[in-house]
């Protein structure tokens, strides 16, 4: 966890945000008490969707996580782009510069997937401060999460009925699925996965998801824990249909995903899901020893 006093990392590591959003951003940030330095490009010179180059992105992200007063990497927002720089980041050089705090959502799935296969550790899966569903719900519960605080969600429904218990995996399921094949792509054997999207059509959701079923992805999976689907019209029959013979509980309708007032969750730690109660309970990310505190 990180609190305040401490020094904090913004950057772009998927798609362009506007100069008055990053500003937006970086106060929210301020008023929790938290010192921020900045490491967000404006865009790319030739591709527009992109917030700078593969490269540069990059070497924000490295430079980030190797500053030692910094204690948490936020990003900012997701888009499209961050799987183009993971190829360029040193990992070897980020894994003996210590453990850090890294929080997004989204695309920024795939720094999530290759800081637990590179670097081995816990990461918060949250709303981003200038993207489009950040609100004030969702900066209370990722301030409370980032601070150290443990998670208890409750479903809508329970879509397969049980207990499970496991250590949480996932996030966004386009990234995840366009994932496999890659070097961060990882089998996640006694996790709980936590699965949601935005704009993607059922036969889409079909498709990614009979994907992530004939590679193994969901092989070991102890239970599934689903959240926001939005404009993916009547997705709930195929996920009915796609995940119930895993034969493990399956929650749908928690507030985590493209949606107001998203909550923040840890994936890489220790999880209890128990479908006659709704509740989904995580495990907070433990203080780590790195970055320093600024009092004033």
């Amino acid at each position: 966890m990180t609190g305040p006093g401490d020094t904090v990392a913004l950057i772009t590591p998927a798609g362009p945000v506007a100069a008055e959003r990053i500003d937006g951003a970086v106060a929210a940030l301020e008023a929790w008490g938290l010192t921020v330095k900045r490491f967000t490009g404006t865009r790319h010179p030739d591709i527009p969707y992109l917030a700078d180059t593969d490269a540069r992105r990059a070497e924000d992200f490295a430079a980030a996580w190797l500053d030692p007063a910094i204690s948490a990497v936020i990003s900012a927002r997701g888009g499209y782009g961050t799987q183009r720089m993971l190829d360029l980041v040193d990992w070897s050089a980020l894994r003996q510069a210590g453990p850090k705090i890294f929080t997004g959502s989204s695309d920024v799935t795939a720094l999530h997937e290759a800081i637990a296969t590179h670097l081995g550790l816990p990461t918060l899966f949250s709303p981003m401060p200038a993207g489009t569903f950040w609100d004030d719900d969702a900066a209370v519960r990722m301030r409370q999460v980032l601070f150290g605080a443990d998670v208890t969600l409750t479903a809508t429904e329970a879509l397969v009925p049980g207990t499970a218990s496991g250590t949480t995996v996932g996030g966004n399921l386009s990234l995840l699925t366009a994932g496999v094949g890659a070097a961060e792509h990882r089998r996640p054997d006694g996790g709980i996965a936590l699965l949601e999207d935005i704009g993607e059509a059922p036969y889409r959701i079909d498709r990614m998801l009979t994907q992530l079923l004939r590679s193994g992805w969901f092989d070991g999976v102890t239970g599934v824990v689903l959240g926001s689907w939005t404009d993916c019209g009547d997705v709930r029959p195929v996920l009915v249909e796609r995940l119930a013979p895993l034969g493990v509980p399956v929650l749908w309708g928690v507030q985590f995903g493209h949606r107001p007032g998203a909550a923040t969750i840890p994936l890489g730690v220790g999880a209890t899901i128990d479908a006659a109660s709704l509740n989904v309970r995580v495990c907070g990310i433990p203080r780590h020893e790195t970055g320093s505190r600024q009092h004033g």
